[in-house]
């Protein structure tokens, strides 16, 4: 299928758009950048025309031709089934299962916990000190890692990345998710699986490309 028009609605630093432009530049999908800044005048993603394309007000959006796409994992999914190659996913349902739990953990249980509308509920509704946000956020970054890591050590479906000799879905969740722990101090050192995974990704141009540093939106000197 023919790409067309693609646009991706994206923060630079929200890890769930992370995951989306690790997916096209995998997928070596042509692709606009919409930036939608999340903190500034309260935040673009509440107010139109953005909130218009998204009612729960969250990047990313994916607009491929006419079709509004919407979550970051439908919309990986979508990438894989609409351009099957390279795959984001295995071969088999036993594989692709794996893959979907791994992924899952990070986008599911961990990421949610941390999101910047959570934290901003804390400071703003709670007025909980920054300190204790921050520690928050460390408790179910490591949490998730530490089982993770588990997971994913001495298992023989885990190769150069999370499953096997290829980046997948679950690596396009990985990565970001470990940005977000060098940004709140999280001690990577027990997790020594994750961080030779996430290293091994961070080679690879798809994901150097990604880094929310090299964003469009990003600060000078982010």
């Amino acid at each position: 299928m023919n790409a067309g028009s693609i646009r991706l609605y994206s923060y630079w630093r929200s890890s769930a758009a992370y995951r989306v432009r690790i997916a096209l530049n995998l997928k070596g999908l042509p692709h606009e950048i919409v930036p939608v800044h999340l903190a500034r005048d309260g935040g673009e993603q509440h107010k139109p025309p953005f909130s218009d394309l998204n009612p729960q007000e969250l990047v990313p959006v994916l607009l491929h031709g006419n079709r509004i796409l919407r979550q970051s994992m439908a919309i990986m999914e979508y990438l894989d089934e609409t351009w099957p190659t390279p795959p984001l996913m295995p071969a088999t349902a036993r594989d692709r299962q794996r893959v979907r739990a791994l992924a899952q953990v990070i986008a599911c249980d961990v990421h949610p916990l941390n999101n910047l509308r959570v934290l901003q509920f804390f400071e703003n509704t709670w007025n909980v000190p920054q300190a204790e946000r921050e520690a928050w956020v460390r408790h179910w970054i490591q949490v998730g890692f530490e089982a993770l890591e588990t997971t994913l050590c001495d298992n023989p479906s885990t190769g150069a990345f999370c499953d096997g000799e290829v980046p997948s879905m679950a690596d396009c969740c990985l990565v970001p998710q470990v940005y977000n722990a060098g940004r709140f101090g999280v001690d990577m050192a027990p997790y020594r699986t994750i961080r030779r995974i996430n290293e091994a990704c961070l080679a690879l141009e798809a994901f150097d490309a990604a880094r929310p540093e090299n964003q469009p939106d990003a600060p000078a000197g982010s």
